[in-house]
């Protein structure tokens, strides 16, 4: 009896041991440098706010961060390369709406689930999107704009990256207006604006924080925005004001992390961000970068992802669009 009680006493302690090291691990986060992988090329909004947030959550949790652009996929690449990733909160995901609408517009299947294979943490920032066109487009509203559009259907190309938003908003314009634009991919917004810019494409639906200063410079002419107000440019009407009603496509931006993260890492991660998110300099940047602070938890992340996927497959089917 006297062997059966020392060996199960060795069990128990090896068993609390183990619990222990198991705790520690997670208390100990982070223990190396994090990455925030961005779906899209350098430039991008996304691109912009990570490297925005990058330096506060750093020095926020005594780690580098390193911004890690993976683009191209129509955004599979970086979602893949998170999963690939130790499910450890060292790796996250900095996605818009397109998390949630490449399965509505990739014919092939994902090698993922977009809900059930990432964890939410928190979001970030959202904002609208400006409708904008190289300068020598005979078009100054967007009643010219549709104008010449359906003088010459199929003619106008709309730069934008695979599987975004951004794409998404040529198609429910095309459906809307009853036009026909046509979607060019791009890996990112950075060089689908350059081809705006040099005239190879004749427009682009993009957010401030990528065509602001081009716009204010005039190397880009805004025709409208999306949402309920001008918000960064009153010159700049809105779609509704402009004669568009019911084109409201806007994006936000959060992070994720792997599926199978701990939750004591996910809610430090969140902690960490809200407490950015309140920072007045930080604010401020974003701000000037025409974008808005989007405070959530974990669990209201998630419920947005949810209704934003059941939204867009909505919108998807109602305006007929066709997965690429």
């Amino acid at each position: 009896m006297n062997h059966i009680a020392a060996v199960g006493r060795v069990l128990l302690a090896v068993t609390v041991l183990a619990g222990a090291c198991t705790v520690h691990a997670q208390t100990a986060f982070p223990n190396k440098p994090i990455r925030i992988v961005i779906p899209f090329t350098a430039g991008g909004t996304n691109d912009i706010l990570a490297r925005l947030l990058a330096p506060k959550l750093g020095e926020a949790l005594g780690q580098p961060v390193v911004v890690d652009n993976r683009p191209g996929g129509n955004t599979v690449i970086a979602s893949n390369e998170l999963l690939k990733s130790p499910p450890d909160g060292h790796a996250l995901l900095l996605p818009g709406n397109s998390h949630v609408l490449v399965p509505f517009l990739t014919k092939a299947p994902l090698p993922f689930d977009s809900l059930k294979d990432f964890a939410p943490v928190a979001s970030l920032a959202r904002t609208g999107l400006f409708l904008v066109v190289t300068p020598s487009l005979p078009a100054n509203t967007l009643q010219d704009f549709i104008a010449l559009a359906k003088a010459k259907p199929g003619s106008l190309n709309s730069a934008a990256p695979g599987g975004s938003i951004n794409q998404l908003a040529t198609e429910m314009f095309n459906s809307l207006a009853g036009v026909n634009l046509v979607h060019i991919p791009y890996k990112g917004s950075a060089p689908a604006v350059a081809d705006v810019m040099g005239g190879q494409a004749q427009l682009s639906f993009q957010t401030p924080a990528t065509v602001l200063g081009n716009v204010r410079s005039g190397k880009l002419r805004a025709i409208a925005i999306s949402g309920d107000q001008p918000f960064v440019d009153p010159k700049v009407p809105t779609f509704t004001q402009a004669g568009l009603p019911g084109f409201d496509v806007g994006l936000w931006f959060g992070l994720l992390a792997h599926g199978a993260t701990p939750k004591p890492i996910i809610d430090r991660l969140a902690s960490e961000v809200t407490k950015i998110l309140a920072l007045p300099d930080f604010r401020e940047k974003i701000a000037a970068q025409g974008l808005e602070v989007f405070v959530s938890t974990p669990e209201q992340y998630g419920t947005l992802l949810r209704n934003e996927s059941e939204k867009f497959a909505r919108i998807v089917k109602t305006a007929g669009i066709t997965p690429e």
